[in-house]
């Protein structure tokens, strides 16, 4: 059959495929490249370049240090610093997936960053919690919620979040404050996401301004509260890949909040005492367990009256009788802690028991005698009050100075336990020696 000399080539067909199929394709497939970056909606997605990781280390975390500034002055400045127009994806749920001992402990540690950086608010706290986990997540912190709250707790001054070392802790938070407070902290640890901060892992207020204020990005405000994630790889999503490094660790200074923490009480049980329990640790811990729960609460269980019983089954808050000698006390442990990997026993004398907790630090000076096991890593000590029952000075808990807060800045007006204003201090120097603050925006 001839071929009409009008008629296309075989090869123009194939060249006319090509352009009809692939041109499609390729505009699909940029499409998803966008989307695939950015992880979330709107038109932005789509001129979002794609970011490698780097070779280098994540960036490092230091200690605060901010301009010197009025507040007006800064509160101008921050408002003229945008925010960034990239994707704001809210963060992945965060299950927490350790031991019940672990769990207890974490939650009270996420509690306790909540309610003294943002006070009984509800939307700060769950702010807080998030910008948390953000950090457990990313490789620049440590790997455990408390070891991320408590970062740097030793120093009086270098702390990440300053009520771990600036005397705020010698508040003492309300009861039902703190119950509120735990259960965001449960609900955070279950899978509950704070969108609106996305994955920051930096906040101030509006009126300090951080060195590093002009190095991160600022993506979202919530109150007077802004919050910042790093710029480039280290602020995407993919570089907040959790990898548990080991168990929750105590944390002695949020002991009288927290029975899950009692063990690391530092002020009150330092010393390496000798234990009057026969048989030592490994012979109490493979005795049968006695059931002791709340149906027996205010009765008498081993010759004391138990008060409290703490919440992870593990702490028991007792009530002395008036007569017997105090070398009777470690006694308890075999009624109380037997058959138990962990077990904490405090006790007081007839008109000090505390009825409830947390633990006030009057409650804490009063108390009588303690005693507390761990079989994971070989702790057992009993120690006695030694102001009411003279001791060698081995037995003898530390007495509790609750130290005084240091005079608040002018311009923050608060000390102690913060209110709704008050969460700023999630914070890192400069890579950069501090200079003097500029007069034109950076």
């Amino acid at each position: 059959m001839a071929v009409r000399a009008d008629a296309p080539s075989p090869l123009a067909w194939i060249a006319w495929a090509l352009i009809l199929i692939g041109l499609p394709m390729a505009v699909a497939g940029w499409e998803t490249r966008g989307r695939d970056v950015a992880h979330g909606p709107g038109p932005v997605r789509g001129r979002v370049a794609r970011i490698e990781q780097p070779p280098s280390p994540p960036p490092p975390v230091e200690p605060v240090e901010v301009y010197t500034l009025e507040r007006d002055e800064a509160r101008r400045f921050n408002a003229a610093v945008p925010f960034s127009k990239l994707a704001n994806p809210a963060a992945r749920p965060f299950v927490f997936a350790g031991s019940p001992d672990d769990l207890a402990r974490a939650v009270d540690c996420l509690a306790a960053a909540q309610i003294y950086e943002a006070g009984d608010d509800a939307t700060g706290e769950q702010a807080v919690a998030q910008v948390v986990l953000n950090r457990v997540r990313h490789p620049a912190f440590p790997k455990t919620v408390c070891g991320v709250v408590f970062q740097g707790q030793e120093r009086r001054t270098g702390c990440q979040f300053t009520f771990t070392c600036d005397g705020a802790l010698a508040r003492t938070p309300g009861a039902a404050a703190w119950d509120r407070a735990r259960e965001i902290a449960r609900a955070a640890l279950a899978g509950k996401v704070y969108k609106p901060v996305g994955y920051a892992t930096h906040y101030h207020t509006d009126w300090v301004v951080p060195y590093w204020s002009g190095s991160l990005d600022k993506i979202a405000a919530v109150g007077t509260h802004l919050f910042f994630r790093w710029r480039g790889w280290w602020g995407t999503p993919p570089a907040f890949r959790f990898t548990r490094d080991g168990g929750e660790p105590l944390i002695g200074k949020i002991a009288r909040l927290s029975p899950a923490h009692v063990g690391g009480e530092v002020p009150v049980m330092a010393q390496d005492a000798p234990v009057v329990t026969a048989g030592g640790l490994e012979a109490l811990v493979t005795q049968p367990r006695k059931a002791i729960g709340a149906d027996m609460l205010g009765k008498s269980v081993a010759g004391v009256k138990l008060a409290v019983l703490g919440p992870d089954g593990k702490s028991f808050l007792v009530e002395l009788p008036g007569g017997g000698s105090p070398d009777g006390w470690p006694a308890l442990a075999r009624t109380f802690c037997a058959g138990r990997l962990e077990c904490r026993i405090m006790a007081w004398k007839a008109g000090a028991t505390p009825g409830k907790l947390p633990l006030t630090d009057p409650q804490l000076d009063a108390m009588s005698f303690a005693y507390i096991h761990d079989a994971g890593s070989g702790l057992q000590r009993a120690l006695w009050n030694c102001e009411q029952t003279p001791r060698p000075k081995e037995q003898c808990m530390r007495r509790r100075v609750a130290a005084a807060p240091p005079a608040p800045p002018a311009d923050a007006g608060l000390a102690g336990v913060r209110k709704k204003e008050r969460f700023e201090t999630v914070t890192i120097a400069p890579v950069n020696p501090p200079r003097a603050p500029q007069s034109r925006q950076e």
